[in-house]
């Protein structure tokens, strides 16, 4: 293991690198599409409300790899640019970007929809009597609050998120997965391959949940 971590390091490096990026940008895509969904959700308009269910239904019903595969050729008209960005080509990266963040967003648009409903009634009926609308009321009272509540949540979204982009390998993204492919075809040697990798990915995770773990007792501290 060590010898093969030693000559193909860089492999691992390249395709940690790629890891990390789509998931910061696919969990903030999807945080603020996610942010849409729940509004739609909680909206009283029957049309606005049964558009959002539905999405949660068919994002969260079925497989995640699956709507990779179509939302890669269905926007297949789109001209995405033929580019790469530190090693990451955009033709292949925005399809999985938007079907990661449109999956992610299912999931999210539910965590910010009970942080939402958990706030205090009465918080928006005192904003509502100084004087505040309903977006103002939403953006500077209700959201800051649910958002604290929703926290160990969105967190435990960007660890999954981590685990979920190994399925962008498909589509010939140089991810983790994808590179480890590549190191394991050049050693014939599977099984060390994959214990390099599940040791990346346990490494992103440890270090993710402690990020949400401090920025929580941050907020919390400032509470007080």
């Amino acid at each position: 293991m060590l010898e093969i971590l030693t000559n193909y390091y860089h492999y691992f490096l390249q395709g940690t690198r790629t890891t990390i990026l789509i998931s910061l940008i696919t969990v903030f895509c999807g945080f603020l599409l996610g942010c849409v969904i729940s509004l739609l959700r909680l909206s009283k308009n029957r049309l606005l409300n049964g558009f959002a269910r539905f999405y949660i239904t068919v994002l969260r019903g079925t497989p995640l790899l699956v709507q990779l595969y179509i939302v890669y050729y269905q926007l297949d008209f789109i001209p995405y640019p033929k580019v790469s960005v530190w090693g990451i080509a955009l033709e292949r990266a925005l399809p999985c970007v938007i079907a990661l963040s449109m999956n992610s967003a299912a999931y999210v648009a539910e965590v910010i929809r009970s942080g939402i409903q958990a706030v205090d009634v009465g918080q928006s009926e005192a904003a509502r009597s100084i004087g505040m609308t309903g977006g103002q009321t939403m953006l500077h009272i209700v959201m800051p609050q649910a958002i604290k509540n929703i926290l160990p949540a969105i967190g435990n979204e960007f660890v999954t998120m981590i685990k979920e982009t190994s399925v962008i390998q498909y589509l010939g993204i140089s991810d983790l997965m994808y590179n480890n492919g590549i190191v394991v075809t050049a050693t014939y040697n599977p099984l060390p391959c994959y214990y390099i990798s599940a040791v990346i990915y346990l490494i992103l995770n440890l270090v993710a949940g402690k990020g949400v773990s401090i920025f929580e007792r941050r907020l919390k501290r400032s509470d007080r």
